[in-house]
């Protein structure tokens, strides 16, 4: 017996050292110089079969620069991986249209299209990717299907089944970026996917509030407006009744109404409310009855109550707040999908050169 304890312990030693000879294992999945190329042979596919990722032809291991997914350094798939805040906070993507835009992958319909009449949805089923080149959604979740976790992927559908553009937030004139931040996290939250920001002041400096908003902004469609009558006029075109937050003899309380029907809620700015020219655009003024002593809320407290209370009439009088056909859904998930990770772009690309090689007739 004690000679096969030192037989164990010698071979042990043995093992322990040939390990140290040969430098630390490195884990695989936890390696940044990792990336899925699209361009290998099939016979060079790798099977993660710790991530229970599919072989799939074309995936292969590149010593390039780190660009793979955002959970590559989890390797528990029944574990959510925590969001990760986009590069840009929500101070610098409110400045310029064309930065807030690029948050947005699939093609957007024309408003044409919504101002002949129908339910509002803002994608076609139809991604670009160059020269003339598309994907539908069917086709973009097939090419990032491998690369997201069984457990984001059940995210994304469990938040997709919840989401509705029947009812969409409008903040106009805010100061404070950090309103506008908590603002867009409860309508994240609340299953909200549709926010519009009026009159933003570009011209102030803020702190960074990317932690207030836990980068809900990667998942929301933003749209930026210059004007109050443009942004109602295309909202109004969209089949939005407009309902402004406003106290007055006019207004209707936010318990009676019916909150089935379409409709855009606006916030005003801290201080001031409600502009006079948004009041007067409006379809109705509505607002929240006050039982103490104050006679106002945070404006971000004000858009949460407001969004809360339309959810809860919504599954009241519908069964559910989340209300899109089975395309509109299709179509989201591969938004989102595209929107995971900063490869995502790259790897639909790839996806497509190989869909237009194989269409390609050989001469």
């Amino acid at each position: 017996m004690s000679a096969c304890k030192t037989l164990v312990r010698t071979s042990l030693s043995s093992i322990s050292s040939s390990l140290r000879a040969s430098g630390p294992p490195i884990p695989l999945l936890h390696s940044p110089s990792l990336r899925f190329s699209p361009l290998l042979s099939p016979n060079q596919g790798l099977r993660l079969a710790s991530h229970n990722v599919p072989s799939r032809p074309y995936a292969s291991i590149s010593t390039e620069a780190a660009d793979f997914t955002d959970e590559a350094q989890f390797t528990d798939s029944t574990l959510e991986p925590p969001e990760i805040p986009t590069q840009d906070t929500v101070e610098q993507l409110l400045k310029q249209k064309n930065d807030v835009g690029r948050l947005m992958k699939m093609e957007r319909s024309p408003e044409s299209a919504h101002q002949r009449g129908g339910r509002w949805f803002p994608y076609l089923d139809k991604f670009s990717c160059g020269e003339d080149a598309y994907l539908n959604s069917a086709e973009v979740l097939d090419a990032l299907d491998p690369y997201i976790l069984d457990v984001r992927k059940e995210r994304f559908r469990r938040v997709v089944k919840n989401r509705s553009y029947s009812v969409c937030l409008v903040v106009e004139g805010l100061g404070d970026f950090g309103n506008v931040s908590a603002a867009f996290r409860s309508a994240d939250a609340l299953g909200f996917q549709s926010v519009h920001v009026l009159s933003c002041d570009s011209s102030k400096r803020y702190r960074d509030n990317r932690h207030v908003s836990m980068g809900a902004e990667k998942w929301l469609d933003i749209e930026l407006w210059d004007s109050t009558p443009e942004c109602f006029e295309v909202l109004k075109s969209r089949g939005y009744r407009i309902a402004t937050t406003h106290v007055g003899m006019d207004a209707v309380s936010v318990y009676d109404m019916d909150w089935s029907c379409p409709t855009a809620i606006v916030v005003g700015n801290e201080n001031r409310g409600i502009s006079d020219e948004a009041l007067d655009l409006s379809d109705l003024h509505c607002s929240i009855p006050m039982k103490g002593m104050v006679d106002s809320f945070n404006v971000s407290v004000a858009a949460g109550i407001l969004m809360h209370h339309a959810v809860c009439d919504r599954t009241s009088r519908l069964g559910c707040h989340g209300d899109l056909t089975f395309e509109e859904s299709q179509i989201l998930l591969a938004e989102f999908s595209l929107r995971h990770s900063k490869s995502s772009m790259s790897i639909a690309h790839e996806y497509a050169k190989r869909k237009a090689a194989v269409l390609t007739p050989r001469i």
